[in-house]
């Protein structure tokens, strides 16, 4: 059994079933045996980049992601102090909050961002 946190856009590609999330990491989501969690600043991001018009994507994610199957995590003191003591390598703050928690919870990153392996969690390639 594998802990996945979807990074936004794996978890964007996956509800549009957008060919760009690529074989592997679509056999790891929908594997039952494995837990999918979408952070809550995966909503934040999402809900800031519809209501400027930089993004399409399901009015209901809450609903979305409860008929998904997948696990919400919730943004945590102890994960703002982590992220916001993380090195200056990654400047997205919604990358940061995700690197922390994966950090803090034990979880594997499914994305496409190669940067994030620097903070030495475990990232699974979303493209692969």
């Amino acid at each position: 059994m594998k802990r996945l946190l979807l990074d936004t856009q794996a978890l964007l590609w996956w509800l549009a079933d957008d060919p760009s999330l690529g074989p592997n990491a679509r056999q790891l989501i929908e594997n039952e045996n494995n837990e999918v969690y979408v952070s809550a600043a995966s909503a934040w991001e999402i809900s800031i980049k519809k209501s400027i018009g930089k993004l399409k994507a399901p009015d209901d994610l809450d609903g979305v992601i409860d008929a998904e199957g997948f696990e919400k995590l919730p943004v945590t003191f102890f994960h703002g102090e982590r992220a916001g003591e993380l090195p200056a390598i990654h400047r997205d703050p919604f990358d940061r909050m995700l690197i922390a928690q994966a950090q803090a919870e034990g979880l594997d990153i499914v994305s496409s961002d190669g940067v994030l392996v620097r903070y030495g969690v475990k990232v699974i390639d979303a493209t692969a």
